[in-house]
């Protein structure tokens, strides 16, 4: 396989109301400021090192907490290369048929959606790896994300490259991959995912869970201060019709912990539809993003749907029992 370690870091939008989302046909997370990645050779040790910092072209004024944590400055941005410049030096010292190894899920999203807003083409890339999750299957972990940081540290690993730097990130996660059996990781990590769920305290077999198909719409909103804001923002977005956008009273918001919520909705011409939200704070930058998902609901997602809200129901009539009892 060809791998390449891949790590980028992005500027964000002052707010998620920002003028220029006006402007953008999606709603754009982030837009990268610099692309880091290292090559892994035929017996997975560490190869060549490509780096190159990205002008942007939307968010120019960088986000504080951004520059904070990254050191980056408009003078320094102003030096970067057009993303398309930096994405053909890419792809020509990645070559074809590349797998990415990533740490964690968001640098695929951002990347793919730095490809679509440039109109550039992605049949390069012939597949995307979250090696944090080979990580913890091999080291007993869960679904629960862990810091490289953490990782470096369960391996003993010296830091000698600087953190939050696109190049040293990629380096350090290259490291990581080199503790571990990444041929037998890759074998399973088709199965990764179901797999860390069952080591979850609080698994419950698949029947318990939202039956799983293809989502109509996936989309995500960022640079929220607070998870408040953020989820009020979502909540009048999240109910509108994936077909023809026309907005919808939805039932109850029910909590599926852990940051997750879902309601049940209807459009009067296409149906009914299920939409999950899930709030996830960033560590570096503390502000919160929110991505949403919408489903076509068939009647087994809809007596879910409706099994869940019977549910709370009833946990809140106990609460509200147990507040009446005397003291």
């Amino acid at each position: 396989m060809n791998l390449v370690v891949l790590d980028l870091e992005w500027n964000q939008a002052m707010s998620s109301k920002s003028e220029v989302f006006n402007h953008l046909p999606i709603h754009l997370r982030g837009e990268i400021i610099e692309i880091g990645a290292v090559k892994l050779n035929d017996d997975l040790s560490l190869g060549e090192e490509f780096t190159v910092d990205v002008k942007p072209v939307y968010f120019r004024r960088m986000h504080y907490k951004v520059k904070k944590i990254t050191g980056f400055d408009k003078e320094r941005l102003a030096l970067g290369l057009s993303f398309p410049e930096a994405m053909e030096k890419l792809r020509q010292w990645c070559g074809d048929d590349v797998t990415f190894l990533t740490w964690g899920w968001d640098d695929q999203g951002i990347f793919e959606q730095n490809i679509i807003i440039h109109d550039l083409d992605w049949d390069w890339i012939s597949g995307w790896v979250n090696l944090q999750m080979i990580y913890n299957l091999q080291t007993g972990g869960d679904k629960n994300q862990k810091s490289l940081a953490a990782a470096m540290e369960h391996f003993e690993i010296e830091q000698t490259r600087i953190a939050h730097d696109a190049l040293g990130d990629a380096y350090n996660t290259a490291l990581v991959s080199t503790h571990l059996d990444m041929e037998e990781g890759l074998r399973l990590y088709p199965e990764a995912e179901e797999i860390l769920a069952r080591r979850m305290p609080n698994y419950k077999p698949p029947v318990e869970s939202v039956p799983m198909q293809e989502a109509l719409l996936h989309d995500s909103f960022s640079s929220f201060e607070t998870k408040a804001e953020a989820f009020a923002d979502v909540k009048e977005r999240a109910l509108s019709c994936p077909v023809c956008g026309q907005a919808a009273e939805g039932g109850r918001w029910i909590s599926q912990s852990d940051g997750r919520y879902m309601n049940l909705f209807s459009c009067e011409e296409h149906g009914a539809f299920l939409t999950r939200i899930r709030l996830k704070k960033d560590a570096d930058t503390e502000l919160w993003t929110a991505n949403r998902l919408i489903y076509e609901a068939d009647e087994e997602m809809q007596e879910f749907y409706r099994t869940k809200v019977s549910q709370a129901r009833r946990r809140g009539r106990g609460r509200n029992q147990r507040k009446k009892r005397p003291a």
